[in-house]
């Protein structure tokens, strides 16, 4: 069953959604692959420092993350990655790297590529690496209330 909060979350706020059970995968791009969607549709979330406050980036799983570019794209001075052990605690209903991007329910900014949004719908972990949540992009939108920047470069 995906995360709680989040299904809670979404129920409350009237957001169709569909859960989907894959093989257990752990790359973006595995679990796109198991659970058939394109990596372009199957977003990652990466947590981040800027500036020393954490946040999450959030980008299609066929890409990787430029911290130069969401550094400038953000306005910070620096971008980096945040170690697994500073975060662990925040996402206590997660498996380590399963997390949603849900920012606002854990009390992060959410930072997400511009690429992200060219389409209709979104797929994401749900809290663990077996189950992933489908939605459209515009009810994320919504409810996240993201910032749209460039910081994705085409994984080669």
């Amino acid at each position: 069953m995906p995360v709680q909060k989040l299904k809670e979350f979404l129920d409350q706020n009237r957001v169709k959604y569909v859960v989907i059970t894959h093989s257990p995968a752990h790359t973006a791009q595995e679990i796109a692959a198991s659970a058939h969607i394109p990596g372009r549709e199957m977003a990652k979330t990466v947590i981040v420092k800027l500036d020393g406050r954490m946040a999450m980036a959030v980008l299609p799983a066929s890409e990787l993350i430029d911290l130069d570019l969401l550094a400038d794209a953000a306005f910070a001075q620096r971008a980096e990655l945040a170690d697994e052990d500073e975060f662990r605690d925040r996402f206590p209903d997660c498996e380590l790297g399963a997390m949603p991007p849900f920012g606002n329910l854990y009390g992060m900014d959410v930072y997400v590529a511009e690429e992200l949004t060219q389409d209709e719908e979104i797929a994401f972990n749900a809290g663990s690496f077996t189950e992933l949540v489908r939605m459209s992009y515009a009810d994320f939108a919504r409810l996240v209330k993201p910032r749209i920047l460039r910081f994705g470069v085409r994984a080669r």
